[in-house]
């Protein structure tokens, strides 16, 4: 980060870009790199950027229409004649809608398709309930030969898109709708499994992070720090397959945890760490997230508030399970 940061999502302050798209970049560039990348969408090329390869390339792009079942099992189809695609919707319908599609076409052959869940999270804002996805991330965190990759920036976003055409497994990639802050760079490393620890000012607490709620928690980390509260931040995108000996070691330094997600906190990234932690280094944790609700309209920084997923409930939550500390 290299610009003063407050708690408010969209600081006039700081860049943003909603990581979508860097989807739509990174499906571009890994187009270039692979004439085999192939593109579906579900008559939403628009709002999941995947227009950017469309007018790129677009007799590599086939548009299925409303049709999210469809759209998994085509892409299948294409996966077992040797191509690599890229199938987008926003994540409240695929993998919402056609679950079953993906499991049993996709990831039971293990094949290499792509799935990208647009629009997940609370901020989709005034779109309310039925569109903001805040279960995506633990039904298929849950699937057999799935790997699970939420970018915490656009930048992140369109490298992860690149590593993904690169893999050989099938990839659900979960997309935010609104711009939030750019708190990477080009030069940063990004390897899909690898968690990259942002902000180090001491062993207090570990704040455990995925997506553009990565950027609340290094606004969290400074406000604890100006109180004495020393937090190590962890940018973990990829929740399936977890960063094992990154995660244990912030753990273990810091002997208390907090995660973060704009996601139910049943399922997700809290229970990806709570699982690993219960088997290794039982450890007192606290969970930010979605308390077990739907959400509603309104505008995204609002939302946040009051579900209790900004900086202020990130603080909070640090204090919580600093006080449940052992050591």
């Amino acid at each position: 980060m290299n610009k003063q940061q407050n708690p408010k999502l969209f600081d006039k302050d700081v860049e943003t870009a909603p990581t979508r798209q860097g989807y739509g970049e990174g499906l571009v560039e890994a187009g270039e790199a692979d004439g085999r990348v192939v593109v579906l969408c579900a008559d939403l090329t628009e709002s999941t950027k995947s227009d950017l390869f469309k007018k790129k390339f677009p007799d590599r792009f086939v548009e299925v229409g409303v049709a999210e079942q469809c759209l998994a099992t085509v892409a299948a189809g294409m996966a077992n004649y040797g191509k690599i695609p890229f199938i987008s919707s926003y994540a409240a319908f695929s993998p919402g809608r056609n679950w079953e599609q993906i499991r049993t076409t996709i990831a039971l052959n293990d094949l290499p398709v792509k799935i990208a869940g647009a629009h997940g999270g609370l901020t989709v804002g005034p779109d309310g309930a039925t569109h903001q996805a805040l279960e995506d991330l633990a039904t298929m965190r849950v699937m057999p030969n799935m790997t699970v990759v939420y970018p915490c920036d656009a930048i992140e976003a369109r490298k992860a898109t690149v590593a993904a055409a690169k893999t050989d497994h099938p990839v659900y990639l979960r997309l935010a709708r609104e711009k939030t802050p750019v708190i990477t760079t080009n030069a940063a490393p990004f390897e899909i499994g690898k968690a990259e620890i942002l902000a180090n000012h001491g062993n207090d607490v570990a704040i455990i992070a995925c997506g553009p709620l990565v950027y609340q928690s290094l606004v969290a980390a400074k406000e604890l720090a100006e109180i004495g509260i020393k937090a190590v931040v962890v940018n973990c995108h990829t929740l399936k397959p977890l960063d094992k000996p990154t995660l244990l070691k912030v753990a273990r330094d810091c002997g208390a945890v907090v995660t973060v997600e704009e996601h139910q906190v049943h399922g997700g990234l809290g229970g990806a760490i709570a699982e690993l932690l219960s088997q290794n280094l039982p450890t007192p944790i606290e969970f930010v997230g979605m308390p077990d609700s739907f959400g509603e309209s309104g505008q995204p920084e609002e939302l946040l508030a009051k579900y209790k997923m900004d900086a202020p409930a990130i603080v909070a939550a640090a204090k919580r399970t600093m006080e449940r500390k052992t050591n």
